[in-house]
């Protein structure tokens, strides 16, 4: 597995070592231990999520306040943009965000760690998104910064607006979120 990090170094992406002839392909998709040793991350999982969405939605930009998660995301159907804001105050890169395209066809992987708000917008016609969690999710904690906002300046691949869930659409400001010290 190589891992390079991405203009902030705390964001990491993984791709993975694949074995593939006329058949298909084989690839270990994680292992806790080379996990460690590559990324230097010794969280542990606890928690599996999958969503499926079409083509022009955005889910995010998302974070939990208090149980906060890290997160290790993979596309396996279809390709997103990937982002990932640091929301950690005492940080040099608070307030930047990078982004990363992950598709099916490429494997890469995200590691965005605690203290980030997270977020992607499906860019093929429906896109199957996994990731893996540090923590539980807890809807009490969690939050959400609005998609678009001006201070952000994410570029998100879109022409128009993205589909956003009503919880998305009440995404605060930047200034105003609520972030780690």
């Amino acid at each position: 597995m190589s891992v390079t990090p991405l203009r902030i170094p705390d964001v990491l992406v993984l791709e993975p070592k694949v074995f593939g002839d006329d058949r298909g392909f084989f690839f270990e998709s994680f292992n806790q231990k080379v996990f460690a040793q590559t990324t230097g991350v010794t969280s542990s999982f606890v928690q599996d999520n999958h969503s499926r969405s079409i083509q022009g939605v955005l889910r995010g930009l998302h974070y939990q306040i208090k149980q906060p998660q890290g997160k290790l995301v993979r596309a396996v159907s279809g390709e997103i943009f990937d982002v990932a804001v640091d929301v950690r105050k005492s940080s040099p890169t608070y307030g930047q965000w990078v982004g990363e395209r992950l598709s099916a066809e490429n494997k890469k992987q995200m590691w965005v760690p605690v203290g980030f708000a997270h977020g992607f917008l499906v860019i093929s016609p429906t896109a199957e998104v996994l990731y893996k969690t540090t923590d539980y999710y807890a809807p009490e904690f969690e939050r959400s910064i609005a998609w678009n906002d001006p201070t952000l300046s994410v570029t998100w691949p879109i022409t128009g607006e993205p589909s956003l869930s009503a919880k998305d659409k009440q995404g605060a400001s930047f200034a105003a979120a609520e972030v780690f010290n």
